[in-house]
């Protein structure tokens, strides 16, 4: 029982880290909370629901269809309307709130406020063992392309002349556009590669938690606790923090439920901010 509640914690943890990656990384590169992230990840679910439930394209062709039409809202956003509040924290957090409140609203005339749900493919159905445990082949592919894209993502910012610019403007963007990097270039990059991130992540939490107008709250929680364990702005704390937030939300419901899972996560970030204000890897 306890191995099943840590395959669980870590399929759901790949997820969380992958909204929350999103979401560091803009802050990162524009010093900007973006609240409509969660709503994002809604309309990211939503395609995927229609491109492979209605128009009955392949799963995997769905994902990847919603991964590129949100990278592509991204850049828009990012272009008109975050360009101009970058670093301006109020004014961006106002605006993102704005947007997050159209986007649902939006989503509830078009898609209607009952909730859908995208069909299990047929090659993710079934279980199978693992170390003396089960976990549905679902979660463990949701767990395998979610670590995929994570590690693809770091090594995205280790080794490429993009992802070292992004590690510049993030330490001090004046001195990086002295060296010649185009800082709107970036913003736009890392603004495309987090919404693409959530609306994957919502296309694979949407097998498992059903679709509705509201459900990008859930992941903006998730996600913004993650980052402030980890520290604002960190990508090691993203991924770190989000793998203790999920392997608590696997392993805590074994013995109580999802309900004091959550107390229990809360509390947990709580008691490592009393300890470390900045988070596990925050920095000035």
């Amino acid at each position: 029982m306890l191995l099943q509640g840590v395959y669980n914690g870590l399929s759901a943890a790949c997820v969380y880290v992958l909204v929350a990656l999103g979401l560091a990384l803009v802050f990162s590169i524009m010093r900007i909370l973006q609240f409509a992230h969660g709503e994002i990840y809604m309309l990211g679910a939503y395609i995927v629901y229609y491109l492979y439930s209605e128009y009955r394209l392949n799963y995997f062709v769905a994902l990847i269809g919603a991964g590129l039409a949100l990278g592509v809202l991204g850049i828009l956003l990012e272009r008109y309307m975050f360009r101009r509040l970058r670093g301006n924290m109020e004014p961006a957090l106002l605006a993102a709130i704005g947007l997050s409140l159209i986007f649902q609203n939006a989503a509830v005339i078009l898609f209607s406020s009952y909730n859908k749900w995208i069909e299990i493919p047929s090659m993710l159905s079934g279980v199978v063992m693992l170390v003396g445990a089960s976990i549905s082949w679902l979660r463990l592919s949701i767990g395998i392309i979610g670590l995929i894209l994570v590690i693809a993502l770091v090594l995205v910012i280790r080794l490429t002349k993009v992802g070292h610019a992004m590690v510049a403007i993030s330490q001090d963007a004046e001195s990086a556009a002295l060296q010649g990097i185009n800082v709107n270039r970036i913003s736009a990059i890392s603004m495309a590669i987090g919404c693409a991130l959530a609306a994957i992540a919502g296309g694979l939490m949407g097998t498992l938690l059903g679709l509705s107008p509201y459900m990008g709250t859930f992941a903006l929680t998730k996600a913004i606790a993650v980052i402030i364990l980890g520290g604002i702005g960190s990508i090691p704390g993203a991924i770190l923090g989000g793998f203790i937030i999920g392997l608590l939300d696997g392993l805590v419901p074994l013995y109580a439920n999802s309900t004091i899972a959550a107390i229990v996560g809360f509390s947990f970030i709580i008691l490592i901010l009393l300890l470390r204000p900045k988070g596990l890897f925050g920095h000035d």
